[in-house]
């Protein structure tokens, strides 16, 4: 058997999402069988992209103390818009850490609107 480039399993995989069906088993399966565990990280961002690029965008969100029903939904508009997507999915993660404000993670792009990065920004220009 031919070895699949890391993009086309994440195009394999994206499609499958996309249709309903959860094929993560077999993928494992497959990178097991290869010996390719160590590019799962890499697979699941091309994965990501892939999505992206169907109109599925998973969006990494990170608050200090999780997001409010109101601010859900208006990132999801403004991801929507942006990104010309059909659907959002949210993975949410809480940093004390950020003080305030979010930040989003989005296939390779970021947008940085936490305190912390604000009081970084001020620190560094030496206000």
């Amino acid at each position: 058997m031919a070895k699949l480039s890391r993009r086309k399993i994440a195009a394999l995989w994206a499609d499958e999402l996309v249709a309903g069906h959860d094929i993560i088993a077999k993928i494992a399966a497959y990178l097991i069988e290869e010996r390719r565990t160590d590019e799962m990280s890499l697979i699941v961002r091309e994965t990501e992209i892939a999505l992206a690029e169907r109109g599925v965008v998973v969006a990494d969100i990170t608050t200090a103390n999780g997001l409010s029903d109101e601010s859900r939904t208006a990132i999801e508009k403004f991801l929507t818009v942006s990104m010309n997507a059909r659907r959002v999915a949210f993975r949410e993660a809480h940093d004390p850490s950020v003080i305030g404000g979010v930040k989003i993670d989005v296939a390779g792009q970021q947008l940085d609107a936490t305190l912390k990065a604000r009081l970084n920004q001020l620190k560094s220009s030496k206000i």
